[in-house]
């Protein structure tokens, strides 16, 4: 059971009031803060749990598994499965032919209720202190990754009803899942995660992405939402030319806010109040793996300048902390977080 403390923390500020602090949220992917706090720790999910507890995060969506400096050099054939997200040393989909022929895969119920219990393993696991928050993509993200940028960037001209096949079928297994969370009340909150955006653009027409990942978003977001659950989207890069559709869709919050992409968490802050809750924007790609410990206070400071007062702000980083982070930027950020992120803020 989550301890009352922090569960009154993420909902007042889930719904735009001041709690004592700010809540922190995170993925960590980073084998010196592992180190840190869990040492030898041979059970790699419990360790992190040390982790997470130390830094005082209050919300996570998993953990990654940075590899040891030990390992370096090592190889694998195999596919590599980090938390949602499946990456391929060889796409299944490699030509128009392949497109035409492939058959997506439709979860059974025996898989749905198999992600469940897991879910609510971490749960368990999480308590007290941090709250484990279940989530999927929508299916758009996972059909271009069977096929690449590339491919599928033609396809969508060449082929696109192949594509759209494909789109909607993977689309159906997110709504599953999405309607097994609602009806298992896992959590309050629920996470997406499709990536359609690069630094400074969106990857591809916006008219498509409303034809058909803002669709798959809308089926998705549907059964939490009737069910009274928020929906925290998560996609890298710069987002504007479609905020409006997404919001449109029912998204609730958006993670990870990535300033160095062009999003301005304070003109989103100025521009949709208390209509999404803002996840993450301290920049994990140059300041914290590469700036000092007093840019990496710095930015956390502007950070919730911009966009922690009056609550609907969950801090953390741009998208994760990554394997090249310090242990003393990590230690220094969060610190930073749960210090000057006290209400009252004080360091307007």
């Amino acid at each position: 059971m989550l301890d009352k403390v922090v569960e009154d923390r993420i909902l007042m500020s889930l719904n735009f009031q001041e709690g004592d602090r700010i809540p922190i949220w995170d993925y960590i992917d980073n084998h010196g803060i592992y180190k840190y706090f869990a040492g030898d720790e041979e059970d790699y999910a419990r360790g992190m749990v040390k982790v997470y507890h130390g830094l005082g995060i209050d919300l996570c969506r998993g953990f990654g598994r940075a590899f040891a400096p030990s390992d370096e050099g090592e190889t694998s054939d195999s596919s590599i499965v980090l938390g949602s997200t499946r990456w391929l040393t060889k796409y299944p989909i490699q030509t128009l032919e392949d497109l035409k022929r492939y058959e997506p895969y439709r979860l059974t119920q025996e898989q749905i209720d198999g992600w469940v219990n897991h879910t609510k393993r971490m749960q368990e696991l999480f308590a007290p202190y941090t709250m484990y928050v279940p989530g999927a993509g929508c299916g758009f993200h996972e059909t271009y990754g069977l096929m690449g940028l590339e491919l599928f960037s033609i396809a969508i001209y060449y082929a696109r009803d192949d594509v759209e096949r494909i789109i909607w079928s993977l689309n159906e297994n997110s709504v599953r899942l999405s309607r097994a969370a609602a009806e298992h009340n896992l959590c309050p909150i629920y996470f997406i995660g499709d990536d359609v955006a690069y630094k400074r653009a969106v990857m591809f027409p916006p008219d498509f992405l409303r034809e058909t990942f803002i669709e798959c978003l809308r089926r998705s977001i549907e059964p939490v939402k009737n069910a009274g659950i928020k929906t925290i989207f998560h996609s890298d890069g710069y987002l504007m030319p479609i905020m409006d559709d997404m919001i449109e869709a029912g998204i609730d919050g958006l993670n990870p806010i990535e300033p160095l992409a062009g999003m301005d968490i304070g003109h989103l802050k100025q521009r949709y109040g208390k209509n999404l809750v803002l996840v993450g924007n301290v920049d994990c790609s140059q300041v914290l793996p590469l700036g000092t410990r007093e840019d990496v206070i710095e930015a956390t400071k502007a950070c919730i300048r911009a966009a922690s007062p009056g609550g609907g702000h969950f801090i953390g980083s741009s998208s994760e902390i990554v394997p090249a982070t310090p242990v003393e930027n990590i230690l220094a950020f969060y610190e930073a977080a749960r210090e000057y992120g006290k209400y009252p803020i004080s360091i307007i």
